[in-house]
């Protein structure tokens, strides 16, 4: 018999959901042959091979990565037969967009589900997953923690992929105090995730291989009774999950019916936590109350307050303030404001100093690509570049105080000569049911199962 041809595939990704997509289905698959990945959103991936020592037998020379802009010729040049979608927090009018490009170029489009890309623990897994970049995942991982541990639970926290630097180095990392930080040689973005969790005393697992991850975390030398998924952007899980929780943001109404694959979290959520109740309009909460009802009414709804902590509010009165946040949450999380720009207002700016005029190399660049940050300065950090960009745009803004809303101690990266305030923000929940309520359940359903 004539022997079937092989199916040559493109991944469509950004450094994350597509190297586990094709670890999990891909990499021993004889049926298919993935002639290279494209990267988006993430600078400077393209132009790098997915490594032969984490491609697999079938790949000895591993496999290029190329920039998303060429995806139209590399079908062409490759007779790539289908083309994956394996990247998240992008609205659905992009993904057709990009679809329809595919299938003009003569291929076919394609995303994957849960299915044939999700990893059964030995371990009880909760997952933390999110309509949008910035909803609040990770407040809600650190609640949810502090809430296992006074069960006397030992929680192991693992991140969705930042794969940044060495990928094979980076094929599974372990993060259990400051200084594995910099062992690791992490990036301000791989920081504002893993430095809270260590910072709180917990150990929590990142890299590339979400497999070897996965053994490595059950096995963790301190310890493990639950497995806690902590996602990135709005993906979902990698890990099978016993409880699902999907925060939402009303700050951005109807984002949950329209962005991939936040809709897929939303729909197969045990539990739909509603943020930022508290600096929230009251029509955009009851637009999202009313989606959650549409796509999951089955779901327990936990209303909650991202509660905001300020360590000299003396130096924002009457101040004229840079504000600088999150990277991610601000460029293509599409966020206008957060924690630094509402504590500015809140107590008594006079003025948040619009940081455009004093960007600088990459930042800049930044400011090209996502014109509508606004009036916020991003802390984008991905190298070593970014970083000494981001400090010549601080140095160089005419302000009198830095309002520094990274879930990190930026202080502690860069060098800023000018004062500086520190926001935090914490998950409270409002009323009941509460994540007591919930993970007292769930403690409950685990214990009798054992």
């Amino acid at each position: 018999m004539e022997s079937i041809k092989k199916r040559n595939v493109i991944i469509i990704g950004a450094a994350g959901r597509d190297f586990h997509n094709f670890n999990t289905f891909y990499r021993d698959n004889p049926a298919y042959n993935v002639v290279a990945f494209t990267a988006a959103q993430i600078p400077d991936i393209a132009g790098r091979k997915y490594p032969a020592g984490l491609a697999g037998s079938l790949y000895p020379k591993g496999i290029p990565i190329h920039p998303e802009d060429e995806l139209e010729a590399l079908i062409e040049k490759l007779d790539a037969d289908e083309c994956v979608f394996s990247y998240s927090d992008v609205p659905y009018a992009y993904v057709m967009g990009l679809g329809a490009k595919v299938n003009a170029a003569g291929a076919d489009f394609m995303m994957m589900g849960h299915k044939n890309t999700t990893l059964k623990s030995t371990k009880p897994v909760i997952s933390v997953c999110a309509i949008r970049t910035g909803c609040g995942k990770s407040q809600t991982s650190r609640r949810i923690i502090e809430v296992l541990m006074k069960h006397g639970l030992k929680v192991i926290a693992v991140r969705h992929p930042m794969p940044y630097g060495d990928l094979e180095a980076q094929k599974v990392q372990r993060f259990a105090s400051v200084e594995d930080l910099a062992k690791h040689k992490c990036t301000i973005e791989e920081m504002e995730e893993y430095e809270p969790h260590v910072m709180r005393g917990n150990v929590i697992y990142a890299g590339v291989d979400y497999e070897a991850i996965l053994r490595a975390a059950e096995n963790d030398p301190s310890g493990c009774d639950v497995i806690l998924w902590d996602g990135g952007n709005n993906d979902f899980s990698f890990y099978k999950p016993d409880l699902m929780l999907t925060v939402v943001d009303p700050h951005r109404p109807g984002h949950e019916l329209s962005y991939y694959p936040g809709e897929v979290t939303l729909r197969v959520a045990d539990v739909v936590v509603i943020n930022k109740i508290d600096s929230a309009d009251f029509e955009n909460i009851q637009t999202v109350r009313k989606n959650i009802e549409l796509v999951n009414p089955k779901a327990t709804v936990i209303d909650a307050a991202s509660c905001l902590t300020v360590d000299k509010a003396e130096l924002i009165k009457g101040k004229r303030v840079l504000v600088i946040e999150d990277g991610p949450t601000l460029t293509h999380g599409e966020m206008k404001i957060g924690a630094g720009f509402v504590a500015a207002q809140r107590f008594g700016a006079a003025e948040i100093v619009d940081p455009r005029p004093f960007v600088v190399g990459k930042l800049a660049e930044t400011f090209k690509t996502y014109p509508n940050i606004g009036k916020i300065l991003p802390a984008m950090g991905y190298g070593d570049q970014q970083i000494k960009d981001l400090s010549k745009t601080i140095e160089r803004a005419d302000c009198d105080t830095v309002v520094i809303a990274t879930p990190i101690d930026l202080q502690r990266v860069i060098k800023i000569s000018k004062p500086c305030v520190k926001i935090g923000y914490d998950l409270h929940e409002i009323g009941h049911p509460d994540l007591e309520d919930v993970l007292g359940e769930f403690v409950k359903n685990m214990i009798s199962s054992q």
